[in-house]
């Protein structure tokens, strides 16, 4: 391990022309500069000054030089307070008293902010104290703090040995860390070189193209390219749902409004046909609202109507057979799917005389999940549905596979399912290509009579519907194995700056 200390002050108090007076001097009688860490040291210059001067000369010509990058070893905030006050454990073994002992309580008193705990552990394991019944004494009257003078021999651009090297990197704390410095090598004089630097005019004033004849002008390149401009990007996860927006729009799909993240459970679950004592409804999977914990209006005559399918039934359906509390239905919550905004729109198509419907909404949902690399408690979920005359279970099967072809995704698969509000009810099962199964990737259904006909549809109306996730298409597109990693402070902002937003120009 090799440290090398890069000075951050001058260490000889010099303006950049004596800089430039001896390097270019020194060119004058030499070849080259090898280094320009080794000129710096001989010169008693600051290598910062060095390099500064350097990139000047470079850019009027003067000289030429290849670029020098190196990695050096330097200590850490702890690591300098370590080299300062001493080893933990050495501040702990000075803390006993040479005769007696000392209890923990007052040698943690007595160390206050120094005090660590693994410092014990260090003092045993080297047999300079002892502890019975929460005394400590010393066990030796003299030790060697062997960490700080590792730790000062870095701090003054020594070498370390191996040994050395292996018993700080045993201490499992950051006390040294890499730092990356910038130099030049290879210094040699440039197709405009001269011993004594001339002041060449670098812009083009009134004043100098009057006298232009009796100036020199430093070279412009004009092949240089001009600084990147800055742009927004995209995250990877609105990138998608773009491009899930644009197959729905594609197809001829209007999106819903979702701007109600608060939900009455009437809309949430009573209007889907989801009885009261349904888990679903519990506060381990739904996130009820305190304030305001109930909504203020509901249509009472659908309300009514939801009520008696609930308790005894109708439309061939015997119901759930329960008291159905209104109470119950009031309750705000975080809506847990975007289904909710569909049996909002349902509604209100059945307030009109009828017309075809082709829905889709893309949009936040929350569960109380416990989180983890696939679960988080606020996710999206992508809904789409449409409202006709006659449709059948050939029909959602047709549109499925429309809809997956349109996103790459043709090996498909349909296995049977249950929802609350759907029957028949199917879970869409595709081919994994680099797993080698078969995956669920959404889930999807015809509406219940018992769910569209107390919304006043008509009877010769279905609705076949269908929902998946956000993420997990996302995660499988930009090969991201953890949902954490797509919000927050863990996103990756390389992998969003990849991705930029396009400008087309008119």
């Amino acid at each position: 391990m090799k440290s090398e200390q890069m000075p951050d002050s001058l260490q000889n108090s010099v303006d950049d022309d004596q800089v430039v007076s001896v390097l270019l001097g020194f060119l004058q009688y030499n070849e080259e500069i090898p280094d320009s860490r080794q000129f710096s040291a001989e010169h008693n210059f600051d290598h910062n000054q060095v390099v500064s001067v350097i990139q000047s000369l470079l850019g009027f010509r003067y000289i030429e030089a290849q670029d020098l990058v190196w990695e050096t070893c330097v200590l850490t905030d702890e690591g300098k307070r370590y080299a300062t006050q001493g080893s933990p454990e050495v501040q702990l073994f000075l803390a006993v008293p040479e005769e007696g002992s000392i209890s923990l309580v007052d040698l943690k008193e007595k160390l206050g902010d120094s005090f660590q705990n693994f410092a014990i552990g260090y003092a045993k394991k080297n047999k300079w104290v002892e502890v019975q019944a929460n005394q400590v004494s010393r066990k030796v009257q003299h030790v060697e703090d062997k960490l700080k003078e590792l730790l000062l021999k870095i701090q003054e651009g020594k070498e370390l040995h191996e040994d050395g090297i292996k018993f700080i990197n045993e201490r499992k704390k950051n006390l040294t860390e890499s730092r990356n410095w910038k130099g030049y090598s290879s210094i040699k004089k440039g197709p405009r070189y001269a011993p004594k630097r001339k002041n060449l005019s670098t812009t083009l004033t009134r004043g100098n193209v009057e006298i232009w004849e009796e100036l020199e002008f430093k070279e412009y390149n004009i092949n240089a390219k001009g600084v990147p401009p800055e742009s927004g990007h995209l995250q990877p996860l609105l990138k998608v749902r773009k491009q899930f927006k644009d197959i729905f729009v594609q197809m001829g799909f209007e999106e819903m409004p979702t701007n109600n993240y608060v939900e009455s459970s009437f809309w949430n679950f009573d209007a889907l046909f989801q009885p009261q004592q349904h888990p679903a409804r519990d506060s381990h999977d739904t996130f009820f609202l305190k304030a305001p914990s109930t909504t203020r209006t509901l249509p009472e005559d659908y309300v009514e109507r939801v009520k008696r399918v609930h308790e005894s039934g109708g439309y061939g359906s015997r119901g759930y057979n329960y008291d159905w509390k209104r109470e119950e239905a009031n309750k705000n919550v975080l809506r847990t799917h975007t289904t909710a905004v569909s049996s909002r729109m349902l509604y209100e198509i059945a307030k009109k005389p009828f017309a075809p419907k082709k829905y889709f909404s893309i949009d936040r949902v929350f569960r109380n999940e416990a989180v983890d690399r696939t679960h988080l408690a606020e996710f999206h979920q992508i809904e789409g549905l449409i409202c006709d005359r006659g449709l059948t279970l050939g029909d959602l099967i047709g549109v499925l596979k429309v809809f997956y072809s349109r996103l790459g995704i043709s090996k498909l698969r349909f296995k049977p399912a249950y929802n609350p509000y759907t029957e028949p009810s199917m879970e869409i099962m595709s081919y994994h290509e680099g797993l080698g199964v078969w995956v669920e990737i959404g889930n999807s259904g015809m509406f219940r009579p018992e769910m569209l006909r107390p919304m006043g549809l008509p009877e010769d109306v279905q609705v076949i519907a269908w929902g998946l996730s956000l993420e997990r298409p996302t995660m499988i597109l930009y090969g991201i194995d953890n949902i954490r990693d797509l919000f927050g402070h863990k996103v990756d902002l390389d992998l969003i700056k990849r991705n930029p937003i396009c400008r087309i120009g008119f």
